[in-house]
């Protein structure tokens, strides 16, 4: 009898520590001791799957935002990091399933297929994908979109930006028409066309002669291509940097060469104290806690959703030691006028194409090739980005007057 239960005991040993390996160094699971209280009667595991690690400053803040909101809620996690945009993430999804989650996340544009897949594979389990455009036109009760009104949150940080150009014009460091600005994208996706014309138009509120240069990288994370990308930039005479890439490519480059820095998803203060300003970012944690509490309560949640200042979705980081004085006042007052629906970022008023006022916009909310329409979104005056009523991901990808792009080949 003894022998057997010796027996017994090496092959649970055996089988734990296969288990263990299996997760390998793309998964942290962590399990709660007790769901939280707020929650009904279903227990919740959640299942994220990430293009990166955290040494990706979006995958972190998707990662920072997860595992604080299910040990707040007490629930058990997994993460999986390192996921291409392709069949693995597929994969992933049916192994986190297999792991008995009943919520899954995943946060890359090309995840999405991957995931609406695993969502009529599994129509028991609730998937829902950030920066996603689908949802809409899948009609599946199991799958979601995320976003939030980040824009917002670059338009502050373009006001940042605006004042530190103008304290340098007012203290003769730049001329007026040397306030040019430049910005690293990844894509041509409108997400990137959104945030680095939001930021501009941010920068513009302050310094009205101000121009951008973009130059894109073809890559969400390459820290060369970002570096090279902000040096390229710099030696084309822009004064002040801002990104939409994920590495610390841009920020250390400008710190070497004194140029100040917008950043992206969260504070490059340590790494940069002399030339950080400010970030922008979206704290994914209320969309999370939301979907966790109506999959426990057995109720329906958002097909598309889009989280805003108020919700606390979108967020400014503390700001950085080099601002223009009056910054924090100034960013009050902005903040409170988008709050409240006085301002609107994209104010047709604020910009031109070709000269002229965009006074109507058919914006391609659908990508559903069966699909025989799109919308008008220029509605009171102003571009209507990110309408729950279109879709929660970006679709402003027009190209305005003042902004130059380096290159278009991604």
């Amino acid at each position: 009898m003894k022998k057997i239960s010796k027996l017994f005991s090496v092959v649970l040993v055996l089988a734990m520590v296969l288990s263990l390996c299996a997760c390998g160094n793309t998964a942290a699971d962590t399990t709660a001791a007790t769901q939280s209280d707020k929650l009904g009667g279903t227990v919740v595991k959640a299942g994220f799957i990430c293009l990166h690690d955290e040494n990706s400053t979006y995958d972190k803040n998707f990662i920072d935002a997860a595992k604080a909101t299910c040990e707040a809620l007490g629930i058990e996690y997994v993460i999986k990091t390192g996921i291409p945009e392709g069949q693995e993430c597929y994969q992933t999804a049916c192994d986190l399933v297999d792991e008995g989650c009943n919520f899954i996340f995943a946060d890359s544009f090309g995840h999405e297929d991957y995931i609406i897949e695993a969502a009529k594979k599994f129509p028991e389990v609730q998937f829902a994908h950030a920066t996603g455009t689908k949802a809409h036109t899948e009609n599946l009760s199991n799958y979601h979109n995320a976003f939030a009104s980040i824009y917002e949150g670059r338009y502050l940080a373009g006001v940042v930006a605006g004042l530190k150009l103008q304290e340098m014009i007012d203290n003769g460091e730049i001329t007026a028409d040397q306030a040019k600005v430049g910005y690293v994208g990844a894509y041509t996706y409108a997400e990137v066309i959104s945030g680095y014309t939001s930021f501009f138009l941010g920068v513009r509120s302050i310094v009205p002669e101000a121009t951008m240069e973009v130059t894109f990288t073809g890559s969400w994370y390459d820290e060369t291509a970002e570096k090279e990308g902000a040096q390229k930039l710099i030696d084309d005479g822009c004064v002040l940097l801002s990104q939409h890439a994920d590495s610390m490519g841009a920020p250390t480059a400008c710190e070497t060469a004194g140029v100040y820095d917008v950043s992206y998803n969260g504070s490059t203060a340590s790494a940069c104290p002399n030339t950080f300003l400010v970030s922008s970012k979206i704290n994914w944690s209320p969309y999370f806690e939301y979907c966790i509490t109506a999959i426990s309560n057995g109720e329906d949640f958002a097909t598309d959703y889009i989280g805003s200042i108020a919700t606390g979705s979108v967020e400014l980081t503390d700001l950085g030691s080099a601002v223009a004085e009056g910054t924090e006042e100034k960013l009050n007052e902005v903040k409170a006028a988008l709050e409240s629906g006085e301002l609107h970022v994209f104010d047709i008023s604020t910009f031109t194409v070709g000269g002229e006022e965009l006074s109507t916009y058919m914006a391609d909310v659908d990508t559903d090739p069966a699909y025989e329409g799109d919308h008008e979104v220029i509605v009171d005056g102003f571009f209507n980005e990110s309408a729950v009523e279109f879709r929660s991901a970006p679709y402003f990808d027009v190209r305005i007057d003042g902004i130059t792009l380096l290159d278009e080949q991604y």
